[in-house]
C-alpha cells in the first residue's frame, strides 16, 4: 500500500468525488483528514472506511474562512504531526440560470467554496509541509473540465475552475523550493449526486437540452490515488478523467 505511514487531508470528504477519494485513500494505507461542512456526513465516510483500519479525523469547518482553515490544518499537525498530501476538492455551483440574473452572493458563494478554500487551504498546507521532516508533500487540485470549457450559465464555476488551473500552476513553480509538487485532476461526468441530472438532460451548448454519459466515481478516485502515489521528484501537472462519450471535444 502506497500510502503507509502518510497522512491525507481530503476537503469536500463528505460526499461525492471528495468521499470516494476519501475511501480510497484510506483503503491505500493513508491516515485521513476529512473535512467538510457536515459533520454528519463525515462521519459516514468514516464509518463507510472503517473497515481499512486507519486512523482519520473529521472536522466539520468552513473552508472560506481563515481562522477555521488556520484550526484545521493545526487540528491536523497535533494529531498526526505531518501532512502529506492535500486533496483540494471542497466545491460548490449556482444556478445555472442567465448571467445578468445572477446575485452577486451568488457569485461570492462560489469564489469562496471553489477558489479562496484552495487558497487557504494550500498556504496552510506550505507552512505545515516546508518545515516537516522529511520535507516536502503534494497538494492535488480539483480543477473539473470547466477549467477547460465551460458549459451554458455557469459563469461562476467556470471562472474559479480557469482561476484553479492558475492556482495550480503557481503552487507548483513556488512549491519547487519546498519539495512541494502540486497537480490539478479535470474530472468530467462522474457519476455523483452533483451529475445525476446528466441521466435526464442538460443544457448544451447549442441550448438543445440532451442526455450525457457519465463513468463511475471510483475511477476518479482510482486517479487521485495514482497522483498522490508518485515520488516528489515526479510530477502529474494535468490529468483529465472523463466519461468516454462525454461532449467535451468538440464541445461549443
Amino acid at each position: 500500500m502506497t500510502g503507509h505511514g502518510k497522512i491525507a487531508m481530503i476537503t469536500g470528504a463528505g460526499s461525492g468525488i471528495g468521499r470516494a477519494a476519501a475511501l480510497a485513500m484510506m483503503k491505500e494505507g493513508y491516515s485521513v483528514v476529512l473535512a467538510g461542512r457536515r459533520q454528519d456526513a463525515l462521519d459516514e465516510t468514516v464509518k463507510l472506511g472503517a473497515s481499512s483500519h486507519v486512523p482519520t479525523l473529521a472536522v466539520s469547518t468552513d473552508l472560506g474562512d481563515p481562522k477555521a482553515v488556520a484550526e484545521l490544518f493545526a487540528k491536523t499537525k497535533e494529531r498526526f504531526g505531518r501532512l502529506d498530501v492535500l486533496f483540494n476538492n471542497a466545491g460548490s455551483n449556482a444556478p445555472p440560470i442567465n448571467l445578468e440574473d445572477l446575485t452577486f452572493e451568488q457569485w461570492q458563494t462560489v469564489l469562496n467554496a471553489n477558489l479562496t478554500s484552495a487558497f487557504l487551504c494550500t498556504q496552510e498546507a506550505f507552512r505545515i509541509m516546508k518545515d516537516q521532516d522529511p520535507r516536502g508533500g503534494r497538494i492535488i487540485n480539483n480543477g473539473s473540465i470547466s477549467s477547460q470549457t465551460p458549459r451554458p450559465n455557469s459563469a461562476p464555476y467556470t471562472a474559479t475552475k480557469h482561476a484553479i488551473t492558475g492556482l495550480t500552476k503557481s503552487t507548483a513553480l513556488d512549491g519547487r523550493k519546498y519539495d512541494i509538487a502540486c497537480g490539478q485532476i479535470d474530472i468530467g461526468n462522474a457519476a455523483t449526486d452533483m451529475t445525476s441530472k446528466m441521466n435526464s438532460g442538460v443544457l448544451q451548448a447549442d441550448l438543445q437540452i440532451r442526455a450525457e454519459p457519465t463513468m463511475n466515481v471510483a475511477y476518479v478516485a482510482q486517479s487521485v490515488v495514482y497522483m498522490a502515489s508518485l515520488p516528489l521528484d515526479a510530477n502529474v501537472l494535468t490529468l483529465t478523467v472523463m466519461a468516454t462519450k462525454m461532449p467535451l471535444v468538440g464541445r461549443g
